[in-house]
């Protein structure tokens, strides 16, 4: 049973398409993506004053975006988005804007090698001194997961663990309301995708989205180039079992929050590695996915509803018939660092 009321989830914004990520800064600014399946004419957004308003601006939107979904704020004040380029169809790209200045101040577009046609470049996370970008392949067409390391300074990309077991599709079906999620009559497919980092950035947790288990490692050993991959199958940690998981981040405490699409909750891991239903709801918390604190103890949290037009035709017409999505909060009764 939860331990929050229902009373205490509150509605940020009324979307008339499904948020992707969110990330909310110090000052209260608050950025989300709009999930490219549902073909929005935004697709990179802050809330002004109530109203979703283009970011950068209305011309990028067209001219610049191709699939952005996640975005994190780092303590630098950047507003860090990751395009995924339609699945390394297109080429995926890690931009950083000025968040003082609103103006673009990095960008990183993947070479093949580094994100290869069929990738999903999904999730990520910045370290505390903004200089090492931890990124989830989740590779659903692809299918060859792997968890990405981008060093910002020199440029340099790691491949890591690809197609080992910890980033690979889970042993559970994936159903919300009861209902099985499916592509053509088929299951889908799930690599890695929720990923975190602990506020000293010395831990790395991330977990496939149907394994029922979160994983973690260190991520100095993750990024160093000279070790192998099977050096590094040996300080991976089961850390947690865990429910369905579609995004995940962490308290000032070590708490890991968890967002389950299945029973359309938030969960907390605590340092006991137990888990704790904190908020359900089934009205509101239809697949719930990005998760990011803002000021103030306040938790943010997208409803994208993939469960109503993923897999499934006339996409466009489901997305408006199935109007409006959200952007929810609430106070979880601890503290995290905004932006992530």
């Amino acid at each position: 049973m939860p331990t929050l009321e229902p009373a205490a989830l509150e509605v940020v914004v009324e979307l008339d398409d499904p948020p992707g990520n969110v990330a909310v800064g110090p000052g209260g600014r608050v950025f989300f993506t709009l999930h490219a399946i549902g073909k929005p004419d935004v697709h990179v957004a802050e809330l002004v004053d109530g109203v979703v308003t283009p970011f950068p601006d209305a011309r990028a939107q067209k001219k610049y975006w191709d699939t952005p979904l996640s975005l994190r704020i780092d303590r630098q004040g950047r507003l860090w988005v990751l395009d995924d380029g339609g699945h390394g169809f297109s080429r995926p790209k890690l931009v950083a804007y000025d968040l003082a200045t609103n103006t673009r101040v990095h960008e990183k577009v993947f070479t093949r090698r580094e994100a290869r046609v069929g990738s999903m470049l999904n999730d990520f996370q910045v370290d505390p001194t903004g200089r090492w970008i931890y990124i989830a392949d989740t590779s659903f067409v692809a299918r060859k997961p792997a968890l990405v390391v981008y060093d910002t300074q020199t440029g340099t990309v790691l491949r890591r663990l690809q197609k080992h077991a910890t980033v690979s599709n889970g042993d559970y079906r994936v159903h919300v309301d009861d209902a099985p999620i499916k592509v053509a009559g088929s299951p889908l497919w799930f690599g890695v995708d929720s990923i975190a980092l602990d506020r000293d950035g010395e831990w790395l947790y991330y977990a496939s989205v149907n394994a029922g288990a979160l994983h973690r490692i260190q991520a100095a050993a993750l990024r160093d180039p000279s070790r192998s991959d099977a050096e590094l199958e040996d300080v991976i940690e089961h850390y947690a079992d865990v429910s369905m998981s579609d995004g995940l981040s962490t308290d000032d405490e070590g708490g890991i929050y968890v967002t389950d699409m299945e029973h359309s909750a938030v969960h907390r891991v605590g340092a006991d590695g137990r888990l704790e239903t904190l908020m359900q709801d089934k009205a509101l918390l239809r697949w719930p996915d990005g998760l990011g604190f803002g000021p103030d103890g306040w938790l943010y949290v997208t409803a994208s509803a993939l469960q109503v037009y993923l897999g499934k035709s006339g996409v466009r017409r489901r997305v408006e018939r199935n109007a409006p999505y959200h952007i929810l909060r609430f106070k979880p009764g601890r503290t995290g660092l905004p932006g992530h």
